[in-house]
């Protein structure tokens, strides 16, 4: 069930044959998006689990479910492009449905991530669910 932008980043991993060029190409996402709004990086939007600094500033327009992020790590700047890649147009019913594992398996990311670093997108896919969960 991934959003055809995720369907796009997989077909990317596929083609970039190692890590090291998977990894970069996870920051280039970080990089690609629009900053957070530093008025939006306060207590409520801040992520906790997380070893950087990340912020999840959630939107449902619409009864869909987007998201904006940032980090000040660039490798956390990408998860979040890869996460919003895979969340953000979804019907909110369906956010807290999304196998968000399995869907990142297609991306091998938990072989190539730190168990700091994996903790931390658990931490985030975790508060995508409750707000997703909360307003459904």
């Amino acid at each position: 069930m991934a959003q055809p932008a995720f369907d796009d980043i997989v077909a990317d991993f596929e083609f970039l044959e190692d890590w090291e060029d998977r990894y970069r190409h996870v920051i280039e996402l970080g990089r690609a998006m629009e900053p957070l709004d530093e008025a939006l990086k306060v207590p409520a939007t801040k992520v906790d689990g997380c070893a950087s600094q990340v912020w999840l500033h959630p939107r449902i327009n619409g009864g869909r479910f987007s998201f904006e992020g940032d980090s000040d790590a660039m490798i956390v700047r990408g998860l979040i492009a890869v996460l919003r890649a895979l969340y953000n147009g979804l019907p909110v019913a369906e956010v807290p449905r999304v196998d968000a594992g399995g869907e990142l398996a297609r991306l091998s990311l938990n072989e190539h991530l730190s168990s700091q670093r994996s903790n931390g997108l658990r931490a985030m896919i975790e508060r995508i669910r409750i707000v997703a969960a909360a307003e459904s």
